[in-house]
């Protein structure tokens, strides 16, 4: 059975992208293009972060508060962050009010400072770029992790990175096009131009 939704555009999306309109605009839009900016990258990670546990839809509604609360994800800035700032997002009822999330974000800040001295965060997490992607048909068929993602948190919890798993990671590596688990029949599949 299809996992894929006809929308009144005539356009193919999975279930998770065809009924709320900012998951709809997101999936077509953003999931799944390559980022390749230290900045946006690191959004990425932290958001990705804040998500373990939660649905992604929820970190989404609250991303614009997310940028405005973490300097929007500057890392030079967030890596600055002082007792104080830390008390003003335990105050934040715009983000997602969890202190060991929140701490990491800090904490994988000065992480991406130092990872400069290696190439920078960008350089380091493109490195994991598989052989080949998968080519799943049906939601069930889309890995939830990979040898890659377990080896990139490997790799970046010995850089001093925290909340980066296996499963955050993939989710990662998702979200940027490192690999493409747009299901085979959807309008995005290839699109990243990462994968042909």
């Amino acid at each position: 059975m299809s996992s894929l939704i006809v929308g009144t555009d005539g356009l193919s999306r999975p279930s998770w992208a065809a009924q709320d309109p900012l998951m709809r605009d997101y999936y077509d839009t953003e999931w799944g293009m390559p980022i390749r900016d230290e900045q946006g990258l690191f959004e990425r990670v932290s958001l990705e972060a804040f998500q373990s546990g939660l649905s992604w839809a929820t970190i989404l509604r609250k991303r614009d508060s997310f940028r405005a609360a973490f300097s929007q994800f500057d890392p030079e800035l967030v890596a600055k962050f002082t007792d104080a700032d830390i008390e003003r997002l335990m105050e934040d009822a715009g983000i997602v009010r969890n202190k060991r999330k929140i701490l990491a974000t800090i904490n994988n800040a000065k992480a991406t400072l130092q990872l400069r001295e290696k190439g920078g965060l960008v350089e380091f997490v493109w490195g994991f770029k598989p052989i080949d992607t998968p080519q799943p048909e049906t939601l069930e068929e889309i890995p939830t992790q990979s040898p890659e993602s377990v080896a990139l948190s490997k790799a970046l919890k010995k850089e001093g990175f925290s909340f980066v798993g296996p499963t955050t990671m993939f989710a990662l590596m998702e979200a940027i096009g490192i690999v493409d688990t747009h299901l085979v029949g959807s309008h995005r599949r290839g699109s990243s131009g990462v994968w042909a």
